[in-house]
């Protein structure tokens, strides 16, 4: 029995108790996995996968990562030099710090993206009230 196998599964979440506990899908799940971003997951004795928060949290990030742009390949650069070790802090450090800027950029597109939708909207709920169609 390794050191990720337990015999008692008090505390641990199954697949689906993971996806639930974290909006994801087992086949998401599975897909990080097979990705390499995430690794290491525990095996209940039955050779099922048992999740720990801080599988919990690991997700939570990814899936920030990934609803916020990240391309799986960047990903699962972040996710290697995680295994690596303290020694990678900065780098990971530098990542996130370039990912948020591209990040607050992608935000001020949408916002001005929503004022022209705001305006083109405005100006067809205009004609439609003055044709008494709304």
């Amino acid at each position: 029995m390794n050191d990720r196998t337990m015999s008692n599964q008090t505390g641990w979440l199954t697949p689906a108790e993971m996806a639930e506990r974290t909006g994801t899908t087992i086949d998401t799940l599975r897909y990080y996995e097979k990705e390499g971003l995430i690794s290491g997951i525990a095996r209940a004795s039955s050779g099922h996968r048992r999740y720990s928060e801080a599988d919990v949290g690991w997700i939570e990030v990814l899936r920030c990562l990934r609803l916020t742009g990240m391309p799986i390949q960047q990903m699962r650069a972040f996710a290697e030099l995680g295994r690596q070790g303290e020694h990678t802090e900065t780098e990971r450090y530098a990542q996130l710090l370039a990912h948020r800027e591209r990040v607050v950029a992608s935000i001020k597109e949408l916002q001005d993206a929503l004022v022209v939708l705001d305006n083109k909207t405005a100006v067809y709920e205009h004609a439609l009230e003055q044709k008494g169609l709304l």
